[in-house]
């Protein structure tokens, strides 16, 4: 069985969006390429706030409402998508306190480990750091 993985709002919104400068250019066709990898996407999971971000900043990227329904209703048909929940919020805060991170980056975080994830592809957080001994970050745009 493949380990399973979380991917960050980051990572989706850089496949999406086709940048028109070169920095982001580049970003838009690492983030397309790695996402191409996923032969077996039952191994990805997101969560409620990944799928919420993710239409925001398509949002305010003014990409039409029914694009991103379009897109989001794709996305999450083809991976597990997992909630939120108060025992989340909790483990974020412990996250957050011991490592530094942001609370939304924490939160993602401890969705990750909530739900037995081995590796986190995030292009804003801290690449190949290891959370609780049991998860590890990874920048995929690097």
């Amino acid at each position: 069985m493949t380990d399973r993985v979380f991917i960050d709002t980051n990572i989706l919104v850089y496949a999406f969006l086709d940048a028109k400068n070169s920095q982001d250019q580049e970003k838009h066709i690492k983030a397309k390429m790695f996402l191409q990898e996923f032969k077996d996407r039952d191994n990805i999971i997101l969560s409620t706030q990944v799928c919420n971000e993710y239409y925001s900043v398509l949002l305010k990227h003014k990409i039409p409402d029914t694009q991103i329904q379009k897109s989001l209703k794709a996305l999450i048909s083809s991976v597990e998508v997992v909630s939120v929940t108060k025992d989340t919020v909790i483990g974020s805060f412990e996250i957050k306190n011991r490592y530094n991170y942001s609370y939304w980056d924490s939160l993602i975080l401890a969705s990750a480990l909530e739900h037995s994830c081995k590796l986190l592809y995030s292009e804003d957080m801290h690449s190949e750091h290891i959370v609780e001994e049991k998860l590890k970050i990874i920048n995929p745009l690097a």
